[in-house]
């Protein structure tokens, strides 16, 4: 059995609505033997994970999946693996529940598809699982794999959880999370430890762990200076311990002395209990203390020792929200047993586990607990009598085997208001406050008690899972101080999707958001951009890409094209929109990462769709779109068509839905916008520069989108016309995607077309414009597309109306041969009618541009298919016809012309141009991470 490929899909995927694994797996020998078929498997299965009697399987219910195991045979193990991945997450703490396994198409291979909160630990489990597998079958089984003869299972999910505590969420952090999803507050990952955003663009806050974007960097500085906390809190009347600092054993001691014993050791700036010793009677144990402390820090803080129990107070934006007790670890003697054995016995305990993996921490017969035991004159094989009680932590911290009793509901008002000012005087928007009392039901002023701490980041693993008590939802103040009730969160999102006409759509949409005052974040093919400045080149359409705009502080509204490529690799970068479009679905890319039909392709461009909220978008005149509106549960449903005689159109406006539809008037076509009963006029097609005086139909398409996007995202119709009627096609505006070019004694246009519907849009064009001269194609198409595919794209330019064809490959060949494309589409031609006088091949895209050029004369039209569009359009705007060799050089419109010459040094430069004609290192490597 073997893992083919391995695939994390990081956000909404064709899959689920959330962040699964998906892989390919090969079961070789093993499609031949279900579970049941193999001797003591499921007995070993089951003995090293008794827990999976819990999975309810497709039985619904607890021991489901142990049915399928046993019964007809048994089940197969990519179904198993299913189901092992996700119990060995569970075991690591991770609260996944998420699995199907589905057959790839191909003899023994299948998708296994399960949930992760951490992906390296999901991909490890995984892993885990396939190893215990083989261990469990016999060599035969095997397909050659390799297994250790030192295979220890116990070892192996120990290590599992060690490596899950490095990269999963901490309690704290992810009580955080917790409280942002029920607050519909979206949330962003920003590292591999807890540095978390939550909210979108200008709306975002941050935490790490427990410290907030709004936690002041000086409070977090005085309270880690325990002699400044303790003058602080003096000065303001609070009860703390004296103490004094100091840095050699000599001082020790003598602060002891002069304090009296007993007293405290602890390091000048640790936490978590780190290096704390308490009650030191002797200068022989301040001796030793100080050594531990030292090990954490340079100088050491001797404390007067307060007796009575430890209490951690946290307290929220000045309102204390939870009391916890916190008792040290322990163990109680039965008379029988050892100290050590009553360790093993206590962390039997299933409520304990490594590091934060469970609500409670093993305990560790470590140098506390030794040096605890030594002074109590015991060692660790000690038989405690029934009943005693033993020690063996100073402190109570959880992390160190502690426990937690809730007492918020006791906790007295003085003691309460003493905890609220001092955070308040320390300056902590959230503060981990440690009183020591006898009581904490009985206020200080009566019985006495101390702060010995103030902590910034304070943990809050022992509010919201106390090991007795009332759990509390400290982690609701926190997100509730961030984002008041009512504040928002999330920026306007608009995502749109489709094989043709994204990039230029999402262009027309963020145009007309800015000029309607957006500080707009847009991803396409190109780069991303933030208000109009590209940050990143290079192909920018996917989950990485998107993130980068929800990520920037600046960006009130994002624009996200949504490519295949990216929903295929790693899904959606965001949980959800607010509108979504899909503009259409054409054969494209079919026969690539298992996509096969345009029935599937369909179905992955329909991710976009299901996470939209207020409005779904869709193409009445693509059955294919139309058949999405099954699958979203956004408030609308919107639709555009070119038919003003839509029959599902014309009901759906009749109902009051919202529609664009393009209409024919006496001056031409105009776009007419429905909405509730109304009847809207937006704008004369051939008002629009980007279709070309309503010729580019193609255009006037993706206009439609654009306005329907913005008009559902509340755009003001004037804005709407103002934004299509100031857009054009320009190679700055939208490069390659139908950019004219005006300035030679011909015309030039260059389009990005690399699919059949794409071409055929071109072609289409080019036959409704007025040519004088000779109409000539420049013609390619992607090596990675079926042959059937590149032959459709031949039979499309076959149908137009050109005079010569100059057939090329693209830089990278995707596979094929040196020439083979332009001999394809060659053949093709021919056989379409083509005659061979007509067509020329030159292999090299830029020999082949350089040479349409030449040939092209006064009134000719040239159409260039062009891969490398950024060389492309430098070609052009730079080439020198013969009949102009003595015209001065035109800048006409922004055109740079001839100075793209100075390149190598860009001062003088147009700073547009050198933007879009140089793809900076930065942009390059972003893009090398999104297509990874």
């Amino acid at each position: 059995m073997d893992i083919v490929e391995r695939r994390v899909f990081r956000g909404p995927n064709h899959y689920a609505r959330f962040r699964v694994i998906r892989l390919t797996l090969d079961l070789g020998p093993l499609e031949d033997y279900p579970s049941a078929t193999i001797p003591n498997f499921n007995a070993q299965l089951l003995a090293w994970m008794p827990s999976l009697n819990e999975h309810g399987c497709s039985y619904g219910e607890p021991g489901g999946f142990v049915r399928r195991l046993q019964e007809d045979g048994g089940t197969w193990m990519g179904h198993i693996l299913e189901h092992m991945a996700i119990e060995l997450q569970g075991l690591t703490g991770a609260g996944v529940t998420f699995g199907k396994t589905r057959g790839t198409g191909l003899d023994g291979q299948y998708h296994v598809v399960y949930s992760y909160e951490e992906e390296r630990v999901g991909l490890a489990a995984a892993d885990l699982a396939v190893e215990m597998i083989h261990q469990a079958i016999p060599e035969a089984l095997r397909g050659g794999a390799k297994i250790r003869s030192d295979f220890n299972y116990e070892e192996e999910l120990d290590d599992l959880i060690t490596f899950a505590q490095r990269r999963q969420f901490g309690p704290s952090t992810a009580s955080l999370i917790r409280a942002a999803e029920e607050r519909d507050i979206p949330w962003l990952r920003l590292n591999d430890y807890s540095l978390v955003q939550f909210g979108h663009g200008k709306f975002q806050k941050r935490i790490q762990a427990t410290v907030t974007s709004e936690t002041r960097h000086i409070a977090v500085e005085i309270a880690s200076d325990k002699e400044e906390t303790n003058d602080l809190l003096t000065a303001i009347g609070l009860p703390v311990p004296r103490q004094k600092l100091v840095r050699s054993v000599r001082r020790a001691i003598r602060a002891a002395q002069s304090l009296r014993y007993p007293v405290v050791v602890k390091p000048y700036n640790a936490n978590h209990g780190r290096g704390v010793s308490l009650n030191l009677t002797s200068p022989e144990e301040v001796e030793a203390a100080v050594g531990k402390a030292k090990e954490h820090g340079r100088s050491v803080l001797v404390e007067q020792m307060i007796e009575g129990f430890d209490h951690r107070m946290l307290v929220v934006d000045g309102e204390l929200v939870a009391v916890s007790k916190r008792v040290p670890g322990h163990v109680v003697g039965d008379g029988t047993s050892t100290i050590s054995e009553l360790v093993d016995k206590v962390n039997e305990d299933p409520r304990r586990g490594v590091g934060h993996e469970k609500v409670l921490t093993r305990i560790e017969l470590d140098y506390q607990a030794n040096r605890l035991l030594e002074g109590a004159g015991y060692t660790a094989e000690t038989v405690l009598e029934d009943g005693e009680i033993f020690y063996l932590r100073s402190t109570g911290n959880l992390s160190t085997g502690g426990t937690a009793i809730d007492l918020t509901d006791v906790v007295h008002p003085d003691n309460r208001e003493m905890a609220q000012r001092a955070a308040r005087a320390i300056g902590l928007d959230v503060a981990g406050v440690d009183f020591i009392t006898p009581d904490i039901t009985r206020s200080y002023r009566e019985i006495g008690g101390a702060i010995c701490e103030v902590n910034a980041a304070p943990g809050f693993r022992m509010h919201v899972a106390p090991t007795e008590g009332k759990p509390r939802d400290v982690a609701g103040p926190v997100m509730d101080m961030l984002f008041p009730p009512g504040t928002p969160t999330r920026i306007p999102i608009a995502a749109l999707t489709g094989t043709n006409g994204k990039t230029t759509t999402a262009r027309m949409l963020a145009h007309i958001f800015k000029m309607s005052g957006a500080t707009v974040g847009l991803t396409t093919t190109d780069g991303v951009y933030i208000d109009g400045q590209r940050t990143a080149a290079g192909d920018m359409t996917g989950p990485h890409s998107a993130q980068m705009v929800l990520r920037d502080p600046k960006v009130d509204t994002a624009v996200l094209e949504t490519a295949r490529g990216g929903l295929l690799r790693s899904g959606l970068g965001y949980s959800s929109c607010n509108v979504s479009a899909v503009l259409n679905v054409a054969n494209d890319h079919l026969g690539l990462k298992g996509i096969d039909t345009i029935e599937q392709l369909a179905e992955v461009k329909r991710t976009v769709v299901e996470v939209a909220r207020d409005c779904a978008v869709l193409n009445a005149d693509d059955i294919l779109c139309l058949k999405m509106a099954a699958h979203t549960e956004a408030r609308r449903i919107a639709y555009f068509t070119m038919d003003p005689t839509n029959p599902l159109v014309l009901q759906h406006i009749e109902a009051g839905g919202l529609a664009i539809v393009l209409e024919q008037g006496i001056k031409g076509q105009m776009i007419t916008l429905y909405d509730d009963g109304l009847d809207l006029p937006l704008l004369w097609t051939h008002l629009i520069p980007a279709t070309m005086e309503g010729k580019a139909l193609h255009n006037v398409q993706n206009a439609m989108a654009a306005a329907l996007m913005a008009y559902a995202m509340d755009i003001k119709v004037d804005n709407i016309r103002q934004g299509l009627r100031t857009f054009d096609a320009s190679f700055f505006q939208v490069p390659g995607r139908m950019n004219v070019y005006d300035e030679h004694p011909f015309k030039v246009i260059l389009d990005y077309g690399h699919n059949p519907a794409a071409v055929l849009a071109m072609v289409n064009l080019v036959a409704r414009l007025d040519v004088e001269g000779r109409r000539l194609c420049v013609l390619s198409a992607p090596g990675d597309r079926r042959d059937e595919d590149i032959q459709e794209i031949a039979r499309n330019v076959a149908a137009g109306p050109f005079d010569h064809i100059i057939l090329r490959r693209d830089d990278a060949r995707r596979g094929r041969g040196d020439d083979e494309i332009p001999r394809m589409l060659y053949d093709e031609l021919l056989a379409a009618g083509v005659e061979a006088d007509r067509l020329e091949v030159i292999v090299d895209e830029e020999e082949a541009v350089n040479s349409a050029l030449e040939r092209a004369k006064r009134g000719d039209l040239l159409l260039i298919f062009g891969d490398a569009s950024t060389r492309c359009w430098k070609q052009i705007i730079t080439h020198q016809p013969a009949e102009r060799d003595n015209e001065a050089p035109s800048t006409a419109d922004g055109d740079i012309g001839p100075v793209l010459a100075e390149l190598s040094t860009p001062q003088g430069l147009d700073l547009r141009a050198f933007e879009a004609l140089v793809i900076d290192e930065r942009g390059a490597r972003l893009a090398a991470e999104e297509a990874d």
